[in-house]
């Protein structure tokens, strides 16, 4: 059989449709209440007055050894040259042989004065816990909730475990935000010859 038989035999049931079936099908009705009009940036500002609230969520990775933790948003390449330890400590707090409550008045004390002094990078050395009950690192758990949900997260960039030479999983890299007196105006000069 050729194409033209083929055709004509599977169309030869097909009938035309009527004259007013062919019209146009009625437009939608319209919805009860119209949309809200949203402004596209209005979502990125609320993220981004919560960050600097510091009420935004704070991203916490954490493993048995390891810890990391960063503002929701954080650029991830400042978070992986934090872990690497590409930024220089600037000063450093032992914590070693103190009780949670002893612990958290030093930390707040360090932090401020680090905070107040400028220092970007700070490192914390808690111990793993080898010397506690069950050897369960306290503080290592507590530094961690209070650097991402305590008054200290408005100020807190970014943490993460340090390189084993600087106290590895003992010890955490704090990477805090500038004071607002240090952010600087960036003046263009023109004309400039490199």
């Amino acid at each position: 059989m050729d194409d033209e038989s083929l055709f004509l035999r599977d169309m030869s049931d097909v009938r035309p449709l009527s004259t007013g079936a062919g019209a146009r099908v009625a437009p939608p009705r319209p919805a009860a209440t119209p949309p809200s009009v949203t402004d596209p940036d209005a979502e990125a500002l609320a993220e981004l007055s919560d960050l600097v609230a510091g009420a935004g969520p704070f991203d916490v990775a954490n493993t048995v050894e390891f810890v990391e933790g960063a503002v929701a948003g954080l650029d991830p390449r400042l978070v992986r040259r934090l872990r690497a330890g590409d930024f220089a400590y600037q000063n450093h707090l032992d914590l070693h042989g103190m009780t949670a409550e002893e612990a958290r008045v030093a930390v707040n004390g360090f932090l401020a004065g680090a905070h107040r002094a400028g220092q970007r990078c700070v490192l914390i050395v808690h111990g793993r816990g080898k010397n506690s009950k069950d050897q369960v690192p306290v503080l290592k758990n507590r530094i961690t909730t209070w650097l991402s949900r305590g008054v200290w997260s408005r100020l807190v960039l970014a943490f993460s475990s340090a390189r084993p030479c600087d106290g590895g999983a003992g010890a955490l890299y704090v990477l805090l935000r500038r004071r607002a007196a240090d952010k600087r105006s960036i003046h263009v000069t023109r004309g400039a010859k490199w």
